[in-house]
């Protein structure tokens, strides 16, 4: 009768965790640049399969606070985006848009379902990182990965100009 009680109390506790949910945190480090005339860059982040033309867009950081939502005229500099999806897109769009970030580490998390992170099926992709600045350059970069992701995957690349180091932590 005891060993009975043990095993359930040891099954209600497992039942009653909640499972960690799959994601993605990403880690993007925008560069102090010593220019004359500095704007915070336009950042997008999408993902796409290879061999695909869908792209879905998880994030995008603009100048959001303008007048008349004048802000969204400059989107089309992020020029592969834009043409993969950001022009189809309206703004602001809940849980996927946002303001521009300032010089240093920014990080953001997706959730597999939530905002903008879709459910993926199991495959390869890669996660798409595009930056564009007024009066300053563009740069793109790209991190492939497998989903669903092994425990404590993680991607790196590192831009040159607009992006810094970008990091990419995968949770199963």
């Amino acid at each position: 009768m005891m060993r009975t009680t043990t095993l359930s109390l040891a099954v209600t506790a497992t039942l009653a965790t909640p499972a960690a949910a799959a994601g993605i945190d990403v880690t993007v480090t925008i560069p102090q640049l010593k220019v004359a005339e500095y704007h915070r860059p336009y950042v997008a982040m999408w993902i796409e399969q290879p061999g695909q033309p869908t792209a879905t867009t998880i994030s995008v950081w603009y100048d959001d606070d303008m007048k008349a939502n004048e802000g969204t005229k400059w989107l089309r500099d992020v020029r592969t985006w834009w043409r993969k999806s950001g022009r189809s897109m309206k703004f602001p769009a809940a849980g996927v848009s946002g303001a521009t970030r300032a010089p240093g580490p920014q990080k953001i998390s997706f959730v597999a379902g939530k905002g903008g992170m879709p459910n993926l099926a199991p495959g390869n992709y890669v996660l798409m990182i595009e930056a564009a600045r007024e009066v300053g350059g563009r740069e793109m970069l790209q991190l492939p990965f497998a989903w669903p992701p092994k425990p404590g995957q993680t991607v790196r690349a590192a831009g040159k100009a607009e992006l810094g180091q970008v990091v990419a932590t995968f949770k199963p």
